[in-house]
């Protein structure tokens, strides 16, 4: 049965409109923005079904795009992507609002939505200013899914070229396991004694997997 044969009091668009779009399942949502259904499968079945493709909702949102599955064509997939990337800048917008940056989880949640779906290794940066406001972010280096190489001298240049008075770097893992490893160590070491050279502060080294980024200065690993 169509979504349109439902009673009008049950149909998705009709209760995010009487009664809040928090009344409504993820698949329910989706179903709105994808607007249809396709043969055989109406536009909630679709969404589930986008939902179970994606490994949940947590990771449709961090991934780069939503994964091309049968029924979800061109416009159906430029649409999710565009309202994907808009909900990861809303989370990039918080950081740049001006206010400081206290605490690990103030970044952990933008940090991991930008970088936890790559599928090869990549080395970020958020460059702050010396109140720990967001000055910008940039993914610096990007290697196979075993690593990536990181060349202090070029960390150095970026910090520069933002005129940071701090730091806090992020990678991803691909494999999903946020453990710190002896060479995430060894690098965060590395780089902290060469910005030493130009007075900016590593304030922090979150390493994003499948689960809450790991901070190394929790760790006491800087």
């Amino acid at each position: 049965m169509a979504i349109a044969d439902w009673p009008r009091s049950e149909q998705p668009r009709e209760r995010l409109l009487t009664r809040g779009a928090a009344a409504l399942s993820d698949a329910e949502l989706l179903a709105v923005l994808l607007g249809s259904g396709v043969r055989g499968k109406d536009a909630v079945a679709l969404g589930r079904e986008l939902l179970q493709s994606g490994g949940g909702l947590a990771s449709l949102m961090a991934g780069t795009e939503p994964p091309r599955m049968s029924g979800l064509g061109p416009a159906k997939h430029a649409r999710l992507c565009a309202s994907l990337e808009l909900a990861r800048r809303a989370l990039g917008e918080e950081l740049e609002r001006g206010a400081p940056l206290l605490d690990p989880v103030d970044s952990a949640a933008y940090l991991k939505a930008r970088l936890r779906d790559h599928p090869h290794e990549v080395f970020a940066c958020l460059y702050l200013d010396n109140r720990h406001r967001v000055l910008g972010f940039e993914e610096l280096f990007r290697g196979t899914i075993d690593g990536a190489s990181v060349h202090p001298r070029e960390v150095v240049r970026a910090c520069m070229r933002h005129n940071a008075a701090a730091v806090i770097f992020a990678h991803n893992h691909p494999s999903g396991v946020a453990e710190p490893s002896a060479a995430d160590r060894t690098l965060t070491l590395q780089l902290r004694e060469a910005l030493q050279m130009i007075d900016v502060r590593v304030l922090d080294h979150l390493v994003v997997g499948s689960g809450l980024p790991v901070s190394m200065a929790a760790r006491g690993l800087i």
